[in-house]
C-alpha cells in the first residue's frame, strides 16, 4: 500500500493504525493543491493523483485532517495546513488567547483506492480542548495543545500507542478496517 503524503508523521501514525499492513510513501516531487470543499474531497483528490502518480498494482492511501475550533467559528477545518503555516501551536494559541472557550476537535477522513478504482473510507473525530499552553514531545501538529475529552493530558504527552487507538485518524483507520470487511 502507498500512503499520498510525504508527511513522515503521518506515515508512522498510519503505520501504527495498521501495524499489519506495509505502508510507504508515494514517491512524488509535488502534489496536487487540496482545494475540495470537505476533507473527503481532499483525501479524493490525494487518493487519485496517488492512482495516476504510484504504482499501478498497489493500493492508495490518502488522507485530509484538520482541527475545528468552535470560537474560531469551526475554523480552520479543511483549510488546517494552510492556516497553519507549520506553525500548529504559535498559531492556535494565538487565536485563542483571552479565549475562554477552547472546544475542538480533531477531523481525519481516509480514503483508500484499490488498483480497479474501488474505494473504501472511514472518517475519525476526536472532540477536545485547546490547552493554555503546549505541553508534551509527542505527535505532531496541534498534539501539544489538543487535550481530548476526558483527558487532563496533552496528545502531545499521551504517547503513540495512545494515539494509534484514539486519535482521530486512529479512528478514521478503525472505520476503514470495519469497511474493507
Amino acid at each position: 500500500m502507498t500512503l499520498c503524503s510525504s508527511n513522515v508523521g503521518k506515515l508512522a501514525e498510519v503505520r501504527d493504525a495498521f501495524p499489519d499492513w506495509e505502508i510507504e510513501l508515494l514517491e512524488a516531487t509535488t502534489y496536487p493543491e487540496e482545494d475540495g470543499e470537505t476533507y473527503l474531497d481532499n483525501a479524493r483528490i490525494k487518493a487519485t493523483y496517488g492512482r495516476a502518480a504510484g504504482a499501478p498494482d498497489r493500493w492508495m492511501l490518502a488522507d485530509d485532517s484538520g482541527i475545528e475550533i468552535a470560537a474560531l467559528d469551526g475554523a480552520p477545518g479543511v483549510h488546517t495546513a494552510r492556516w497553519a503555516e507549520g506553525r500548529h501551536v504559535e498559531k492556535a494559541l494565538a487565536a485563542l488567547d483571552g479565549v475562554d472557550d477552547r472546544r475542538a476537535r480533531y477531523v481525519a477522513e481516509l480514503v483508500l483506492l484499490s488498483p480497479d478504482l474501488r474505494e473504501v473510507r472511514g472518517t475519525g473525530l476526536l472532540e477536545g480542548e485547546i490547552a493554555r499552553r503546549a505541553q508534551g514531545d509527542g505527535g505532531f501538529g496541534f498534539d501539544p495543545v489538543f487535550v481530548p475529552r476526558g483527558e487532563s493530558r496533552t496528545v502531545a504527552q499521551l504517547g503513540e500507542a495512545w494515539k494509534a487507538a484514539n486519535s482521530h485518524r486512529g479512528r478514521a483507520a478503525q472505520a476503514l478496517r470495519a469497511a474493507l470487511g
